[in-house]
């Protein structure tokens, strides 16, 4: 399924998307009132919101006007930095150090926005977009080995992890130039992971202004969604809900020579194959 957030009449609503319509899940009973809610249910709450696609009581034509962040705020939102051995190689020309272990950073939750949204700058002089797979975890992980951790996974979106570059060096770690508000668009709904045979076999682009910046696959990320997975489960448990963004690929503003930050009325669309694609407009 692709279960959506989006805005009716009687208030926020959860639907899936199928074709070029909208059911309305919460019109059709799922006892569920935010998508957290329905994440923790895991597969009682996945058996629900199917039976509730089956009445299909209230479906409307789909449009972006009313979609939403596809989820609400998380306890946490992780980025991995570098796992792209070709953008590994463009953080090599920028002075940025090589770690012998997985490179983790923070987004914090307020920086989440709709599929749709503007993007707001705010104070930063170099924007810059990073097309990324993100994944929700369903299942709470603590411990879990790298053969087990596709089971704690709910589904999939994408994400643009917007970045500040000129605020992204202020302290050690990333997280100040990663959080900005509006800086973490992210949908245009989650993918359940049924529907998704092997994440690491998923093309993924961005483009700008129509212009082709970012093309790879998932199959180049030097740690893979379920090393990931049991990296962060062995420090601290993952809860329902939490957000991982699994890395970008090379191509992004500042490693272009000259460098290429985003300006206002720029367009950004961040696409993978299986999933779907979202755009933002630079405020």
């Amino acid at each position: 399924m692709k279960l959506v957030r989006f805005q009716t009449a009687a208030g926020v609503h959860i639907g899936a998307v199928v074709g070029e319509e909208i059911v309305d899940l919460s019109a059709s009973g799922l006892p569920y009132a935010t998508m957290l809610e329905l994440v923790a249910a895991g597969d009682a709450g996945l058996d629900q919101a199917r039976a509730a696609l089956d009445r299909a009581e209230t479906r409307v034509a789909f449009s972006r006007s009313p979609i939403l962040c596809p989820i609400e705020k998380p306890g946490k939102y992780l980025a991995i930095g570098m796992n792209y051995a070709k953008y590994l190689e463009e953080a090599d020309k920028l002075g940025v150090a090589r770690s012998n272990n997985q490179v983790w950073f923070n987004k914090q939750t307020t920086c989440l926005s709709g599929p749709f949204d503007e993007i707001d700058p705010g104070v930063t002089e170099k924007l810059d977009y990073e097309v990324e797979l993100g994944l929700v975890i369903g299942k709470p992980a603590k411990h879990v080995r790298v053969e087990d951790a596709y089971a704690h996974i709910f589904g999939y979106f994408v994400a643009n992890d917007v970045s500040a570059r000129d605020w992204q060096f202020h302290s050690w770690t990333f997280t100040m130039g990663k959080s900005f508000d509006t800086h973490g668009p992210i949908g245009p709904w989650i993918v359940t992971a049924d529907e998704i045979a092997d994440p690491q076999k998923l093309d993924l682009r961005c483009f700008v202004n129509g212009e082709l910046c970012q093309s790879s696959n998932t199959a180049q990320m030097i740690h893979r969604v379920a090393e990931q997975i049991s990296y962060l489960s062995t420090a601290f448990t993952l809860e329902s809900g939490d957000l991982i963004a699994t890395g970008t690929p090379e191509g992004v503003g500042v490693s272009m020579e000259p460098q290429c930050f985003l300006k206002s009325g720029d367009v950004v669309r961040c696409e993978i194959d299986g999933i779907g694609a979202i755009e933002s407009t630079v405020k």
